[in-house]
C-alpha cells in the first residue's frame, strides 16, 4: 500500500497531523522530555509508519525530501526554545 507522494498531500489533512504532532511535542516537553528524546520518538514513529505503508523507494523519496528542506534552510525560521518542563503534576 502507497499513500500520495507529499507534493500532492491534501493541505487542510496535512495541517490537521502538523497540528496533532505539534500538540504532542509540546505535550512532551512540558513533561520534561527532552527535546531530542521526542525528536527522536516521533521521527522513529514516522519510520514505522512509512515501513508499513511504503517501499523502500518511496521512503527514501521521503527522506531525500526532508534532507533536502534541511540543506535549503527550510527550517530555519522555525526555531524556538524548548518550553520550561511544567510543575502541574
Amino acid at each position: 500500500m502507497t499513500d500520495a507522494p507529499s507534493s500532492e498531500l491534501p493541505l487542510e489533512e496535512l495541517r490537521y497531523a502538523g497540528a496533532v504532532a505539534d500538540k504532542a511535542i509540546q505535550h512532551m516537553l512540558e513533561n520534561g522530555v527532552s527535546a531530542i528524546t521526542a525528536a527522536s520518538a516521533l521521527l522513529g514513529g514516522a519510520m514505522s509508519l512509512l515501513a508499513r505503508t511504503h517501499d523502500e523507494a518511496g521512503m527514501l523519496k521521503v527522506l531525500d525530501r526532508a534532507i533536502e528542506s534541511v540543506r535549503s534552510g527550510a527550517f530555519r525560521d522555525g526555531d524556538e526554545p524548548e518550553p520550561k518542563p511544567s510543575n502541574d503534576a
